[in-house]
């Protein structure tokens, strides 16, 4: 089933962007020197912006697990897994069916969780039957430990989401599958959760025959037309990472004191510039007021941002650049060391063979209307492209619009049962 209109873009006033973006640059820096546990600050003003992934699927009621997966590179990773929902059945005898869901940039397996009981994917999905794996990449909350790197180190940061790709999907994929005893899996990626994806089945090919379908949330591949502020850097990129690794800076937004304090006060429902953060979450995503729910405003920040390492968001935003989806740009020296040639090597999606589904947003900054369709139009098993029917659906609204459940869930999940 394909869906395509041609309702036009609307591109945000530029010179507010660039103000804006000050904003958030300067959040990032203070915010990396100010790390802690959130938990503790801001667990009394509410209580599920303070609860670990863990933590929060215990209190709705529901079985939660926590594994850890160390990958080929020697990253470790924390998983968490709802082998099955509140009140289960029992499971079928050729066992439940595994999903794997992957956050975005910044995030965390916390994202899935975040919204109502019954809107929240995970928990969908775990009372409709299935057995969820949720990850989280490497570098943020929950995957901070090396078998050799300290956190604090260089060596620890030197990966974007090429690795993630590369490495993390492959080590996770792998241990699900041994857990279960499965021999396949559906996919579901949010954002960077969807690069990811793509990534691995460009570069680890085997990979594709062992996922059922591949459901892409606010897919991000191609990042030409990007206009979120990764946009306005692009130009900088290199530069950029220079900049901070000199100050030995290499997380961009982790987790912190600073914006969980932003969160609890300035996010709360209650608060008389409560319009501020979500003027910032839309800066980064896309504008849907209508969509956003403000009491949900202190718990997103309670867990987001999660951290992740500047060079995987300087790899976004050298796609901007080039125009194409490609490996990281080393400069000509090393990519001559590391590729054979000057410039990195584009991602072959052809080999991309797994079925996919493409969902994505009429006011997604991120993943925008014509880098969505260059990707339809490459890929090899695309099974659905569908506009989620919202002209303001934006980046955000995957996961946390009010109406997320009728605009999007209902029929992905309908749509899943066919493969």
């Amino acid at each position: 089933m394909l869906m395509a209109d041609n309702v036009t873009f609307a591109t945000p006033d530029q010179p507010k962007m660039n103000a804006q973006l000050c904003l958030v640059f300067l959040v990032a820096v203070v915010g990396v020197h100010v790390g802690a546990n959130p938990v503790q600050t801001i667990s009394a003003l509410d209580e599920d912006a303070g609860l670990l992934t863990p933590e929060l699927a215990g209190k709705y009621g529901y079985p939660v697990e926590t594994h850890k997966v160390t990958t080929a590179d020697g990253y470790i990773l924390t998983v968490h897994r709802i082998p099955n929902g509140k009140n289960a059945a029992p499971a079928p005898p050729e066992g439940r069916p595994v999903i794997w869901l992957q956050h975005g940039l910044l995030c965390s397996s916390a994202d899935w969780l975040m919204n109502t009981r019954e809107k929240a994917w995970a928990y969908r999905l775990s009372d409709a039957g299935y057995d969820v794996w949720l990850g989280n990449a490497r570098g943020n909350t929950y995957s901070k430990e090396h078998v050799s790197f300290d956190v604090k180190s260089d060596e620890f940061w030197e990966f974007s989401w090429h690795e993630m790709g590369q490495y993390d999907l492959p080590a996770v994929f792998d241990y699900v599958l041994g857990v279960t005893g499965k021999e396949d899996l559906y996919y579901a990626g949010h954002s960077m959760g969807t690069t990811m994806f793509f990534t691995c089945m460009a570069t680890r090919p085997e990979y594709n025959s062992k996922i059922r379908l591949m459901n892409a949330f606010a897919p991000v591949s191609f990042t030409e037309h990007m206009i979120s502020p990764i946009n306005l850097i692009a130009p900088f990129a290199n530069q950029i990472e220079w900049l901070l690794r000199m100050l030995g800076m290499n997380e961009f937004l982790p987790d912190s004191i600073l914006m969980d304090f932003l969160g609890a006060t300035i996010c709360d429902q209650h608060s008389p510039i409560k319009g501020l953060c979500s003027n910032v979450l839309f800066l980064l995503c896309g504008y849907n007021a209508e969509q956003l729910n403000d009491t949900m405003l202190p718990i997103i920040m309670g867990h987001t941002p999660a951290g992740a390492s500047v060079r995987s968001l300087v790899h976004y935003a050298q796609g901007v650049n080039s125009g194409e989806f490609m490996q990281y740009d080393h400069g000509k020296q090393k990519n001559l060391e590391r590729y054979g040639q000057e410039k990195p090597p584009r991602y072959d999606v052809s080999k991309i063979t797994a079925p996919i589904a493409l969902y994505w947003g009429e006011n997604d900054w991120l993943g925008v209307k014509s880098d969505v369709a260059r990707l339809a139009e490459l890929l090899p098993n695309l099974q659905r492209k569908y506009r989620v029917v919202h002209d303001k659906f934006n980046h955000m609204d995957f996961l946390f619009a009010k109406n997320v459940d009728t605009l999007l869930y209902e029929t992905v999940e309908a749509f899943m049962k066919y493969f």
